[in-house]
């Protein structure tokens, strides 16, 4: 049986999520500690822990009121240690680590910060990719190049179709807004915004396969030609997305 997961709204438009079963309780990211404890308390959970994406404020600054609060342990990325919250598990790159009695993956998205990781749970079909691939959209690039943030995408993108994408905001309206700007021309992208703002589905999570019909930063094949760079790579497509999208 897959784990349950339950997405939790946090600050102005962050998402933290809680994950169950296997007699456990996983936390991914901590925006913000009263919703995040209020959804424990009404479901009956234990908190055992809390798997960081990397070490942005609206990502880890509510870790010690909830630690406080559920005596859960906190797990990260090493190489990023010193801007994380005390770790005493390591979520290092390339690693299997144990979230709710499951198997995860870690997987390098350094782009949007350097030592951004990801986690993906094979068995239940999900990927937690934070600021990296979000719903939409991927994160701004404040610390890494366009190259390396394809390169992330290019990992998560060999996930199965099916994988739901577990993103760390809903920005739904301006990344839609966007990837309608660069391919007006797409019925599956304008099915998913009517879809989202009519209420009949959520922002996120989608799957994998939903990202790559909609998500312009996966297309950059089917957008080359409209950007007038035919012949040009994938990365340096994404790149120039990426441009446009930061003063859109």
């Amino acid at each position: 049986m897959p784990l349950e997961l339950v997405p939790v709204r946090c600050l102005t438009d962050n998402y933290a999520w809680l994950l169950h079963g296997n007699g456990q309780t996983a936390l991914i990211d901590a925006p913000e500690a009263t919703p995040i404890l209020a959804e424990l308390q009404a479901r009956g959970w234990t908190l055992n822990l809390i798997a960081l994406t990397h070490h942005h404020a609206d990502h880890i600054q509510a870790v010690p009121e909830i630690v406080a609060a559920t005596g859960a342990k906190v797990m990260g990325n090493p190489a990023d240690a010193a801007r994380l919250p005390r770790l005493d598990l390591q979520a290092a790159v390339g690693a299997s680590v144990e979230i709710c009695g499951e198997a995860a993956e870690v997987i390098d998205v350094s782009g949007h910060t350097i030592g951004h990781v990801a986690f993906h749970l094979p068995q239940s079909g999900m990927a937690f990719t934070a600021d990296s691939l979000m719903a939409l959209g991927c994160g701004r690039l404040f610390e890494g190049s366009a190259e390396m943030m394809w390169e992330s995408l290019s990992r998560l993108n060999a996930l199965p179709g099916q994988t739901l994408i577990c993103s760390g905001h809903d920005y739904c309206r301006g990344n839609g807004a966007f990837a309608l700007s660069v391919d007006s021309g797409n019925d599956a992208l304008r099915q998913r915004l009517d879809d989202t703002t009519a209420g009949r589905r959520p922002c996120a999570p989608a799957t994998l396969d939903d990202e790559r019909a909609t998500n312009p930063f996966l297309r950059p094949r089917e957008l080359r030609d409209g950007l007038g760079m035919t012949g040009a790579s994938d990365a340096d497509v994404f790149a120039r997305l990426r441009t446009m999208k930061d003063t859109f």
